[in-house]
């Protein structure tokens, strides 16, 4: 399944790094953990002038950390480094990981653009999760881990007649049911229908609120299949799969389109990296005439991939009617 690293690679492949101009780069020989300051590197990959790069003063980058590099030893292909620079965080990083040299882009700053661009889909896009709530008098709180990202139903069905053994289930009626999505106080204390005083509390990012539905025109004890509009969840690694963001597959050209514009904004770009960029448009029907229109052409490709997807969303979610903050669908 795809995760966030993947897209952030694909937005490397696909904008920013073409293949005719990659970054120098090396390999780690031996593993590290978070405090060691000694980085030995594969010297094979390098020509003298790129090992010269290493000396003190540079800037490498091992996964998302960067480290300043303060001595070099060209004998042994150890370069000694102060860790964690410019906000970044000290890991474990394992041997053949990839270490570059100097990164106009590096990967944190990809990374963060990446949730950036992720949240503001929202809410002209949005994610949708189904979730199966039993019936009963009064709220249901919700307590999923991402729960609180819920913003409103689409739709709501249950299930009238109970599967019986042995029942042909295309005899199974279901029928539309009205719900209503509660904001709550964040932590959130109720009494269970046991007695027991319970209490739900979101930690997580995102709204600070607990959810509630209320269904009606449903008896008690019926299973109700809720699709919900929810906004995206915001990524913390990399390893966080696109199901668990919310996003589908055709959202990423999107994200990437918006990544490449962010990360241009404002600064010069390599020649090679912004042909690479204009002949990616090109094929896209989105035409660069010069280098300094790129982010204007990526923020248009990625305004049209925002309205397709748009379009599709309102085709298979059509928004339900509303009376009194109850959805009727």
């Amino acid at each position: 399944m795809a995760n966030i690293g993947n897209l952030v690679d694909r937005t490397y492949r696909e904008y920013l790094e073409p293949m005719d101009d990659i970054v120098s780069y090396t390999t780690l020989s031996t593993g590290i953990n978070d405090s060691v300051t000694s980085v030995v590197f594969d010297g094979s990959l390098l020509s003298v002038e790129e090992e010269d790069a290493l000396d003190a003063g540079s800037i490498i980058e091992i996964g998302q950390e960067l480290m300043i590099c303060t001595d070099l030893n060209a004998v042994t292909n150890t370069v000694t480094v102060t860790r964690a620079a410019r906000g970044t965080t000290a890991s474990a990083h394992t041997a053949g990981d990839i270490i570059k040299i100097t990164p106009p882009f590096p990967r944190r700053n990809v990374f963060d653009a990446v949730c950036d661009q992720i949240k503001n889909l929202y809410p002209t896009l949005f994610a949708v999760e189904v979730k199966s709530i039993t019936s009963k008098t009064g709220y249901i709180p919700l307590s999923g881990s991402t729960d609180n990202h819920l913003v409103a139903p689409i739709k709501a069905i249950s299930q009238y007649t109970d599967f019986s053994a042995g029942s042909d289930e295309t005899g199974t009626v279901f029928a539309g049911v009205a719900v209503e999505l509660v904001d709550l106080p964040n932590p959130f204390t109720y009494t269970d229908a046991d007695g027991n005083s319970q209490t739900i509390t979101y930690n997580n990012n995102g709204p600070n609120n607990v959810k509630a539905v209320q269904t009606y025109n449903v008896n008690a004890g019926h299973t109700v299949f809720v699709t919900f509009k929810k906004k995206f969840v915001t990524p913390t690694l990399e390893t966080d799969t696109l199901a668990t963001v919310g996003l589908e597959d055709e959202y990423e050209p999107i994200i990437m389109a918006g990544v490449a514009a962010q990360m241009i904004s404002g600064r010069d770009i390599p020649t090679a990296t912004a042909d690479y960029i204009t002949d990616q448009m090109g094929t896209s029907n989105f035409p660069v005439n010069s280098a300094s229109n790129i982010r204007t052409s990526l923020l248009r490709y990625q305004s049209d991939l925002i309205e397709q997807a748009r379009k599709d969303l309102r085709a298979r979610y059509p928004e339900p009617v509303t009376i009194n903050k109850i959805a009727y669908t």
